[in-house]
C-alpha cells in the first residue's frame, strides 16, 4: 500500500464522504487512490471554489470539509477560501501536493514553502515527511480543525513520499472531544449578575451554532424573559418569529440603539467571536457589564472587559444559569420588536422596479421552507440579507463575515447541497461576486446539485458605492458591464431566468426552486434605498 492509499484510507476513517478539488501532477497517486475509495471526489473548476465548498460543508456538518490542490499555483489558489474558513471558524482540512523532497533544497519549478505560507491562515500547517506518519498527521489535522474554535488544518504532501510503501501503518482511532461543563462558581456568579440586572440583553454569536446550543439559548431567553440579538453568522439561533428576537446586529452606528444595547446594563455574550463584529461598535460607552458564555476564554479588548466569564459547554452553561437566575418582569424590548416587524413588512407589497432589496428578501422568504439554506455572498446585498432575511432555524442563512470574502455564494451553495441534499440551497449574490466563481456552475450541473443562484444585478460594486457616497458624496470607479446572465447560464447547461417586473419575482422563484437542475435568476435591484437605510432605522428608533 502506497502512502497516498493510506492517506485516503485515513480520510475514510474520519467518516469523510466528499473531497473538493482539482487533480494535478504532484497529487497523481492520491487521485488514483480515490478510484478505489468510498470518498467521492468532486472535481471543481477553480481551487478557490473547492475551498469555499469545503468551508460551507464544514459549517453545516460540524465535521471538517476537505479540499485538495496541487503544488504552486494550485495551492495558492486555495488561499482566499482557506482564510475565509479559518476566520469564520469553519472546520476544513486542506491538502496540497508538493514537489519531491529531492528538489526542495534548491530553486525548483513551482516549489514554494507551503507550510510557512499557510501557517498564518490556519490552526495547523505541516508536511508529510515519511509514509508511516500519515495516520498521525491526518488524525491530528482533523482533530485540530474540528476543535473549538474550529478552523483550518493544512497538509503538504510531497509527491515522492506519496508514492512510497506505507508498510503496515493503519488509520488511528477517531475520538470525539466533549467540552466540559462550566465551573459551578462561574455559573452562580453569572446568575447573580443577571438577576441583579435592570435590563439584560443577549448577543448570540456563531459559537451557539457550532455548539448546537440553539434550543438551550431559546430556553434561556424564555425562562429569564431576556431579548436576543444575533450576529450575522448566528442568524436563526433564535427564530426571527420569536417575540424575544431583536434580529441581527451589523449595521454599525445604529446597532447600539436598534438592538437595545443603549438601554442595557448587562450584555450576555453567548458563543460570540470578536471577529464577527468588533465590540467597539456595539459597546462604545464601555459602561456595560459583560457576561461571556462560550467554549473558549474571551479575547482581550478594551471594549470587552468581563464581569464574569463562563467557559465550557455552552448549552449546559445556559441551562444551569437559567435555573439559578431570576426572570425579568414585563416584556422587555417589545417596542423595538414592533419596530423591527414593521420595517420588515413595509415593502411586502412594493411594486417598484428595479426591485428594492427588502422586497426581494420578503419574496424569497415566502418561497423557501424553514429548513432551506441561503448562502450570502459579500456586497451590499449581504447587509440587507443580514438585517432583513428572516431566518427561523440555525445554519439556514450562511454569511461570510469574519473574512467576508466575495465569491463564496455559488461554490458555497454546492457545498451546502452536498452536505444537506434534502434542503434547497440558494446562492444569494451580487453580479460582481457571482462572476468571481461563476465557473462553478459547470461543477453544479455536472455533479447534479440543483442549486438556485439569485443575482442582484446593478452593474456596480454596490457596497463600495454606498460607502463612497457616505464618505465623499460621489462615486469612484465602481461601474462595470455584465454578460447576458440568462444565456450565460444556458451555456453551462443551467436554466436562466430574467425578472422583468416586480410582480414576476415570486413566480420566477417558485419555478427555479421547483426545477430539478441548476437555475440562475437575473434580478435587477434598486440600491437607492441604501443611503436611506440608516435614516429610516433612526426614525423607527426615535418612534419607540
Amino acid at each position: 500500500m502506497k502512502a497516498a492509499e493510506l492517506f485516503v484510507r485515513c480520510l475514510e476513517n474520519e467518516g469523510l464522504t466528499h473531497v473538493f478539488g482539482i487533480p494535478g501532477e504532484e497529487n497523481l497517486d492520491m487521485m488514483d487512490a480515490f478510484l478505489d475509495s468510498s470518498v467521492q471526489f468532486v472535481t471543481t473548476r477553480h481551487e478557490q471554489g473547492a475551498a469555499f465548498m469545503a468551508d460551507v460543508y464544514g459549517r453545516l456538518t460540524g465535521r471538517a470539509g476537505v479540499c485538495l490542490a496541487t503544488l504552486g499555483p494550485g495551492a495558492t489558489n486555495l488561499v482566499t477560501g482557506i482564510a475565509d474558513a479559518n476566520m469564520d471558524r469553519a472546520p476544513v482540512v486542506a491538502i496540497a501536493g508538493q514537489a519531491a523532497t529531492t528538489r526542495m533544497h534548491k530553486e525548483s519549478h513551482q516549489h514554494l514553502d507551503l507550510v510557512r505560507l499557510f501557517e498564518s491562515i490556519s490552526k495547523y500547517s505541516t508536511q508529510v515527511r515519511a509514509p508511516e506518519i500519515v495516520p498521525e498527521v491526518v488524525r491530528k489535522a482533523f482533530k485540530v480543525a474540528e476543535a473549538e474554535k474550529p478552523g483550518v488544518s493544512f497538509i503538504d504532501f510531497p509527491e515522492d513520499i506519496a508514492a512510497l510503501d506505507a508498510g503496515d501503518a493503519v488509520p488511528l482511532k477517531v475520538q470525539a472531544a466533549v467540552p466540559p461543563d462550566p465551573p459551578l462558581e462561574k455559573v452562580e456568579q453569572a446568575a447573580r449578575v443577571i438577576s441583579e440586572a435592570r435590563y439584560p440583553v443577549v448577543m448570540a454569536g456563531n459559537g451557539v451554532i457550532r455548539a448546537r446550543a440553539s434550543e438551550a439559548l431559546v430556553r434561556f431567553a424564555e425562562q429569564l424573559n431576556v431579548p436576543v440579538a444575533t450576529t450575522f453568522m448566528a442568524k436563526g439561533v433564535i427564530p426571527f418569529s420569536h417575540p424575544l428576537s431583536l434580529g441581527a446586529i451589523g449595521l454599525q452606528a445604529h446597532d447600539y440603539v436598534s438592538c437595545g444595547f443603549d438601554r442595557a446594563d448587562v450584555i450576555i455574550c453567548v458563543g460570540y467571536d470578536m471577529v464577527e463584529y468588533h465590540p467597539y461598535l456595539w459597546h462604545p460607552t464601555r459602561d456595560k457589564k459583560i457576561v461571556h458564555i462560550d467554549a473558549s476564554p474571551a479575547e482581550v479588548d478594551e471594549h470587552y472587559i468581563l464581569e464574569v466569564g463562563v467557559v465550557g459547554n455552552i448549552g449546559s452553561a445556559l441551562d444551569a444559569i437559567a435555573q439559578s437566575a431570576e426572570p425579568k418582569d414585563g416584556v422587555p424590548a417589545s417596542d423595538l420588536r414592533r419596530a423591527i416587524e414593521e420595517d420588515f413588512e413595509a415593502h411586502a407589497h412594493d411594486t417598484g422596479f428595479p426591485i428594492k432589496p427588502q422586497k426581494i428578501l420578503w419574496d424569497l422568504r415566502q418561497a423557501l421552507e424553514p429548513d432551506d439554506i441561503v448562502i450570502s455572498d459579500v456586497g451590499a446585498h449581504k447587509m440587507w440579507t443580514a438585517r432583513m432575511f428572516q431566518a427561523e432555524k440555525p445554519n439556514t442563512c450562511i454569511i461570510s463575515n469574519g473574512f467576508a470574502s466575495m465569491g463564496i455564494a455559488v461554490p458555497g451553495a454546492i457545498g451546502a447541497r452536498i452536505a444537506r441534499p434534502s434542503q434547497a440551497a440558494v446562492a444569494l449574490t451580487g453580479d460582481a461576486g457571482f462572476l468571481m466563481n461563476s465557473q462553478e456552475l459547470e461543477t453544479a450541473v455536472r455533479v447534479g446539485t440543483p442549486i438556485v443562484v439569485l443575482i442582484w444585478s446593478d452593474s456596480a460594486y454596490g457596497l463600495i458605492k454606498w460607502k463612497q457616497m457616505q464618505h465623499f458624496g460621489r462615486e469612484s470607479h465602481i461601474d462595470f458591464s455584465n454578460p447576458d446572465f440568462v444565456r450565460y447560464a444556458e451555456s453551462f447547461g443551467a436554466t436562466g431566468f430574467r425578472v422583468e417586473s416586480t410582480e414576476e419575482l415570486p413566480h420566477v422563484l417558485r419555478q427555479a426552486l421547483d426545477h430539478e437542475g441548476v437555475s440562475v435568476i437575473d434580478c435587477p435591484v434598486d440600491y437607492s434605498e441604501n443611503l436611506k437605510l440608516t435614516e429610516r432605522l433612526g426614525q423607527l428608533i426615535c418612534q419607540t
